[in-house]
């Protein structure tokens, strides 16, 4: 039960520092199939192909120490 315990700790800090970058720098670079609305009165940022990219650099990590 302690290593699930590990584990969140781990994953919380690394989402601290998520949102911490993604505050300090706001324009990050959107990568093609990020979908970006603009209007007016509307601005949504929905990071799709960015979180499938992370997502598969995290496994790889997490596979890689895992061994």
């Amino acid at each position: 039960m302690q290593e699930i315990g590990k584990l969140f700790s781990f994953l919380g800090l690394i989402f601290l520092l998520l949102g911490l970058i993604f505050n300090i720098m706001p324009n990050l670079p959107k990568i093609p199939g990020d979908i970006y609305i603009d209007r007016p009165n509307l601005k949504i940022y929905i990071p799709f192909t960015s979180a499938i990219v992370i997502s598969v650099i995290l496994t790889l990590i997490f596979n890689f120490f895992r061994k």
